[in-house]
């Protein structure tokens, strides 16, 4: 099968590795990555996979099937599309619009595969597969990877515990404006090591005054690195707001702290005030209300933790390629074929 990864952020890269991972591992298969030159100016595996820039050469390869965790995919190429999703954020407006981009949504679990189907029904035009994430893939294997650095930064800076604070980037949710001395004040009281690690979209300035903040103190360290996951293994407990890694952390069984979250449902502890940020921390921990949420989170969100959610994308796609064929192109209203041209350009096509 000839695949395609559509990678346009950052962020994605960690999600579509799995299955580059998977496809070589099963043989047979012709995998090629599509980065987004601009938001990605240094793929980090670009000497690991067959990867372009060129929307072109992408039309060129003539794909059976095309793995998006994004919104919008270009309607032009061949290929079954398929949706499998940048996190698990289900209150996010967007996380539900149908664009009609996609011949497949793969989803996480069966909260999301519910919805869905409802939506398939309403529309008529997509179908739902419930495969999991496949950033659990990774998850799964190396989940114990980084014990023995975790262990060496926590003696390094004399600490117990890791604190990873994961904010979104999006201004109108974030905490970053608000948290800064919350954040100081839980480094100097509580025996912890605080970890930031930042969106890759990101106000620079925010970026820029948060690795200020961590120059002056020692029990704080500015992360810059594209995956967020390493760091959510490593950490015991994690500050956020209204981001899709709450719940990925969740979803390893870990307490999430958040500050102003915007979800209808929350399974963590969330407050709205940040002097209170010290004492969540510490009732998170040790309150079993919250454990008994979590649980309610794994078997719900995302349950699929056996290292083979990228297989079963892989066969997903083969299944529906058997039962319709290799689609030409997506058909679509003109307004979202103008959309996908103005974002992705125009291609010469093939006689």
């Amino acid at each position: 099968m000839r695949i395609v990864l559509f990678c346009e952020n950052k962020y994605a890269i960690d999600i579509l590795h799995p299955i580059q991972l998977e496809a070589d591992r099963e043989g047979g298969n012709e995998v090629l990555w599509y980065v987004h030159e601009k938001k990605i100016p240094d793929f980090p595996l670009k000497h690991e996979v067959r990867w372009t820039a060129s929307i072109q050469e992408t039309y060129d390869f003539m794909p059976e099937a095309i793995f998006v965790p994004g919104n919008i995919v270009p309607y032009y190429l061949s290929g079954v599309k398929i949706q499998i999703f940048h996190g698990y954020a289900a209150e996010k407006k967007d996380h539900w619009i149908i664009r009609r981009y996609f011949d497949c949504y793969f989803t996480q679990g069966p909260y999301f595969t519910k919805k869905f189907k409802e939506l398939s029904l309403k529309y008529g035009d997509f179908e739902v597969l419930e495969t999991g994430w496949p950033r659990q893939d990774w998850i799964a294997e190396h989940r114990n990877d980084f014990n023995q650095e975790r262990e060496q930064l926590l003696k390094q800076h004399g600490k117990q515990q890791i604190v990873l604070y994961a904010p979104t980037f999006s201004p109108k949710l974030t905490s970053l404006p608000l948290i800064k001395d919350n954040l100081v004040k839980l480094s100097k009281q509580k025996d912890v090591l605080l970890l930031m690690k930042f969106h890759p979209l990101t106000r620079q300035e925010w970026v820029d005054e948060y690795k200020a903040l961590a120059a002056q103190y020692d029990n704080i360290v500015y992360v810059d690195d594209y995956s967020v996951t390493k760091y959510m293994l490593m950490a015991d407990v994690m500050i956020s707001d209204t981001s899709s890694t709450i719940y990925e952390f969740l979803l390893l069984d870990k307490p999430v702290v958040t500050l102003n979250a915007i979800s209808k449902d929350i399974y963590w502890k969330n407050i709205t005030d940040p002097n209170l940020l010290c004492d969540a921390v510490e009732d998170v921990v040790e309150n079993e209300d919250y454990v008994r949420l979590r649980r309610w989170v794994i078997d719900n969100y995302d349950p699929y933790t056996d290292g083979k959610v990228a297989h079963r994308m892989l066969e997903g796609a083969r299944d529906f390629i058997r039962r319709h064929g290799v689609p030409k192109k997506r058909k679509l209203n003109l307004w979202r074929q103008y959309t996908s041209i103005k974002t992705f350009g125009r291609i010469k096509k093939k006689d």
